[in-house]
């Protein structure tokens, strides 16, 4: 999704030089899933539902708003 593709790159290119090794571990978590799960996380607010990704996933949200 090109949604996606933007929200993620920009917080990526800001955040992953400053990230810690344990943030860059939940970032490749993430990045994992399947796109449709990303956009209910990202895009739609839905939480995750894997209960460590949600600070990440607030920290991304809050970047692109």
């Amino acid at each position: 999704m090109k949604e996606l593709d933007v929200v993620l790159e920009r917080f990526v290119r800001a955040s992953l030089p400053h990230a810690s090794g344990a943030e860059r571990h939940l970032l490749a978590q993430l990045l994992a899933l399947p796109d449709p799960e990303l956009a209910e996380y990202l895009l739609a607010g839905t939480p995750p539902r894997a209960a460590p990704l949600a600070p990440l996933v607030a920290r991304i949200r809050a970047y692109v708003d």
